[in-house]
């Protein structure tokens, strides 16, 4: 599919929004677009995160994905999480997921990080595929554990 790949804007802010709110509905959460447009529109106003936006030849959107900064002590440099990668239903398996990896991978070059980590849900099948061709392996040595406040 062709597409183009670009740092959202406030611009796309309604576009990106509606691909959050799938997004967040993919992982069994209610829709609220209106929730969405605020966060998303906090991200992009305070720079906290980095969107990138794919959408096709007429501006149809297509997926997104979002990195949030933060740093590797033990490596002593900047990272990136890779804390969201959405396609939307009808873009999918058509190298969309795939074109907005190598953009992440790409932008973090451009920006100094030599670190991209990501999580995805044990059972999304088709991401882990997906990570582990652009060269993602999972992690061996350390566990994760979170605290829900």
């Amino acid at each position: 599919m062709d597409c183009s790949i670009a740092q959202a804007t406030l611009t796309e802010l309604d576009n990106v929004a509606k691909l959050f709110d799938e997004y967040r509905q993919f992982y069994h959460q209610s829709s609220d677009i209106n929730s969405a447009k605020e966060f998303i529109k906090k991200r992009i106003a305070d720079d906290s995160s980095v969107i990138l936006y794919a959408s096709d030849s007429n501006g149809i959107e297509l997926g997104f994905a979002q990195l949030y900064p933060s740093f590797s002590s033990v490596g002593m440099k900047p990272i990136y999480i890779l804390n969201d990668l959405y396609v939307s239903q009808h873009a999918r398996c058509v190298g969309v997921g795939g074109e907005l990896i190598e953009h992440c991978m790409k932008f973090a070059v451009k920006q100094g990080v030599n670190k991209l980590t990501l999580a995805t849900h044990q059972e999304n099948m088709l991401a882990q595929k997906l990570y582990r061709k652009y060269g993602f392996v999972q992690e061996q040595e350390f566990l994760s554990f979170h605290l829900v406040i």
